[in-house]
């Protein structure tokens, strides 16, 4: 651990710390951010709690509330103490700007070191570091992590999929940081080249910014010859370091000396117990920028009982399986894309690219499911092509319970991605079929 005097704290005194820096977080929101004193006058709360408990009366924090603040109008500290401003992707809508003192800025560092510890790394590693480097805050919250854990940084960023790979080989890279789509792009690529990833001294593998799926996780691992870690953040929260997964690799622990999680029923927004699946929403008790409360992130998750292995005491979150958002309901079943990329890896002729693309057929929409044909698998040979496309069908119907046109493409025909992968295409709005 990188450090185990907070990473195993007592439970109790956890609590105890969690209240205080809550009570503080509250008292410095209602004082100094227009749009908390207002939630908090409007639902007829004080900005203090008892107890923990107390959390689940106080008002929702949502990325509109952001948003009608834009640029700074969520921020709790003078700008003139802010040293950094980075946002959200904008992919849903305007961009939300998030701003860190230099005390946000060290605590930030401190939690993607943790990150990095929990894969395995140690001051001795050389870590590349393959998010995007700018507004994102992926990158340069990587890599801070990795200097401060005393490892060697590798600032590349994004992009030149063949000079990453070179690097990864010249530089001796052990540790490789960037979203899993595109960590799987580096290995196919690495392979076209010549190059065996399992001849590398890379190690392990910190990827994060998109949901995938334990089945992702054994292809990455397979073919990089890596152990894989889920990591988890967000922008609005922190970016990367909220949450991330140690070598045992069942769930993420949630950095709760600086983050409250709650896991709440999507329909009802009232907290469900351990073990059962919602939205995850986080508190943020330590930092000064822009602290959130209650921030609803629409990601499904669930808190996984029990006590890890690794000797860490804060809670573990499972992997996210999808969004509130992206979730699509096909006569009337919800199936998230992540569920799909989970049948797919597991089927022998098809890679693991695919889209979801949605249209219109006359009034009704329609959903087919784009899957590239491994490079095994000829194009050519009609009859073989019918037997996958019925089994992909099939595999998809009886493990998520309906059926989806499934279109077989050739492949590297779907976009690769050197951030966020694509996964779902909306063209109801361009026309009908």
């Amino acid at each position: 651990m990188f450090q185990p005097e907070l990473e195993s704290m007592a439970p109790g005194d956890l609590e105890a710390l969690q209240l205080d820096r809550l009570n503080s977080l509250l008292g410095r929101v209602y004082a100094n951010v227009p749009t908390y004193r207002a939630k908090f006058d409007e639902a007829g709360v004080a900005p203090e709690v008892d107890d923990l408990t107390g959390l689940a009366d106080l008002p929702f924090t949502v990325k509109d509330d952001l948003r009608a603040a834009y640029p700074y109008g969520m921020f709790a500290v003078p700008l003139g103490d802010i040293v950094r401003v980075h946002s959200s992707s904008g992919t849903t809508g305007q961009v939300s700007v998030v701003g860190y003192t230099a005390a946000d800025i060290s605590n930030w560092s401190d939690l993607m070191a943790r990150t990095f510890a929990s894969a395995g790394g140690t001051r001795d590693d050389i870590v590349q570091i393959a998010y995007g480097y700018g507004l994102f805050t992926g990158g340069l919250g990587a890599h801070y992590g990795a200097e401060r854990l005393g490892a060697t940084a590798i600032p590349i960023s994004g992009g030149n999929t063949k000079r990453q790979v070179q690097v990864l080989k010249d530089f001796g890279t052990t540790i490789l940081a960037c979203t899993p789509s595109y960590a799987l792009l580096m290995g196919e690529t690495a392979l076209e080249m010549g190059i065996d990833p399992h001849e590398l001294p890379l190690k392990a593998g910190v990827f994060g910014a998109e949901p995938w799926s334990e089945s992702m996780r054994t292809q990455l691992e397979d073919v990089l010859g890596i152990t894989a870690i889920d990591i988890y953040g967000l922008s609005e929260v922190m970016g990367p370091g909220v949450a991330a997964e140690c070598t045992e690799k069942c769930g993420l622990h949630v950095n709760e000396d600086h983050f409250i999680i709650e896991i709440v029923d999507p329909r009802t927004l009232r907290p469900v117990p351990d073990g059962e699946q919602g939205e995850v929403v986080f508190t943020t008790i330590t930092k000064q920028g822009i602290p959130l409360v209650r921030y609803r992130t629409r990601d499904i998750s669930r808190i996984v009982p029990g006590e890890c292995a690794c000797g860490r005491t804060f809670r573990r979150m499972e992997r996210i399986t999808g969004r509130t958002d992206d979730m699509l309901i096909i006569r009337g079943v919800n199936v998230y894309p992540s569920q799909i990329e989970q049948v797919l890896i597991g089927i022998p002729g098809v890679a693991p690219h695919y889209q979801v693309v949605l249209s219109k057929r006359g009034s009704m929409d329609h959903v087919a499911v784009h899957v590239e044909v491994g490079s095994d698998v000829s194009f050519d040979e009609i009859k073989v092509l019918e037997r996958l496309r019925n089994r992909v069908g099939a595999e998809i119907a009886s493990s998520l319970a309906v059926n989806l046109e499934v279109k077989l493409v050739e492949p590297k025909s779907i976009q690769r991605s050197e951030g966020k992968a694509k996964r779902v295409v909306d063209l109801r709005n361009e026309g009908s079929e």
